[in-house]
């Protein structure tokens, strides 16, 4: 009889190796580190799913360990890639649509901008991200600033004539139109820059801001406070086809496990501005304030520039530029 249970532990245990041995590895990729808000989304989705028992990992690969900043988008798109959280501006060469998710003066607020994840707009988006076999799990904006290596930057005359940093084609030519010469790269690489002199001035979030220690390397900082230009749609995305390929309870694990990470995002969105402007303070950095008067001048710009633009350029333009500015 004791033969026999050892029997039995054993063909048990076999049967759980066999069963972990079919588990499905999701690979997921991001350019933050541990430490950033965007890590953090990925990690309770990860964890989540953990936690359901469906024989579903997401294994993570932060710090651009696994694919360069810029270069998630088509490996997920080609099933290369399994998930990503990244800015989907960085994909607008492949859907000159997703700029729009990068157009200053665009989101008034936090709560604005959880509106808008949820518009017409968004869904038309999502429609685009779909031919690309694309889906998206969890959505998030993040709000963002100014940096000034020498000086303050508040109003466009302050970038003339400076090498500057703009996250997205509509910011760049924004800052173009101020009188900015423009350096495009990843936020992951603004230190670099400004510690070699290759910038002057750079925007991006306040997330990366803190994350990328960016407070080492600049005099001024402007923070995304009751007034914010910046606002980057970064949303956690999956490849459609994987996604579908799974089991309806590991595809539960995942929707329930977005929905938690979501609610988290938006509410840690909301800490991100205040938090880093306290730790530029800290640091001995300047803080300056965008004025109300400072915001209008940047708009006005900007519809004569990234707005007339990306009407001009992309198909359905106007109709897609209508649907996100009619969300109150």
């Amino acid at each position: 009889m004791k033969f026999k249970k050892l029997t039995a532990a054993a063909t048990a245990a076999c049967l759980a190796l066999g069963a972990a041995a079919q588990a499905e590895t999701l690979r997921l990729s991001h350019q933050w580190s541990n430490k950033d808000v965007r890590h953090q989304v990925a990690q309770i989705v990860a964890d989540g799913v953990a936690e359901a028992g469906v024989d579903l990992e997401i294994q993570i690969f932060g710090s651009k360990s696994l694919f360069k900043p810029r270069e998630q988008y088509r490996p997920l798109s080609r099933g290369q890639l399994d998930m990503t959280i990244l800015p989907l501006s960085y994909a607008g060469g492949q859907q000159p649509a997703y700029n729009l998710t990068l157009m200053p003066g665009m989101v008034k607020n936090h709560d604005h901008a959880a509106r808008l994840s949820a518009s017409p707009f968004m869904a038309a988006l999502e429609e685009k991200m779909a031919e690309d076999d694309v889906m998206v799990l969890v959505h998030g904006y993040l709000a963002g600033g100014f940096v000034g290596k020498d000086k303050c930057i508040t109003k466009p005359e302050d970038v003339k004539g400076l090498q500057t940093r703009a996250a997205g084609k509509a910011f760049e030519q924004m800052l173009a139109g101020a009188g900015a010469s423009i350096a495009s790269m990843a936020s992951s690489e603004i230190y670099n820059a400004m510690q070699t002199g290759v910038l002057n001035a750079a925007n991006t979030s306040s997330s990366s801001f803190v994350s990328y220690r960016i407070y080492e390397q600049v005099s001024c900082y402007t923070p995304a406070g009751d007034i914010a230009l910046w606002f980057m749609y970064q949303p956690l995305l999956m490849n459609k086809s994987k996604f579908d390929s799974l089991t309806a309870d590991q595809q539960k694990a995942l929707r329930d496990a977005s929905a938690k990470a979501q609610a988290f995002y938006l509410e840690e969105a909301k800490k991100q501005d205040a938090a880093s402007e306290q730790v530029f303070r800290d640091a001995g950095v300047e803080i300056a304030n965008m004025s109300p008067a400072d915001f209008d001048a940047w708009r006005a710009l900007a519809q004569e520039t990234s707005y007339k633009s990306f009407v001009e350029e992309v198909e359905g333009g106007q109709e897609l530029l209508d649907m996100a500015l009619a969300v109150e």
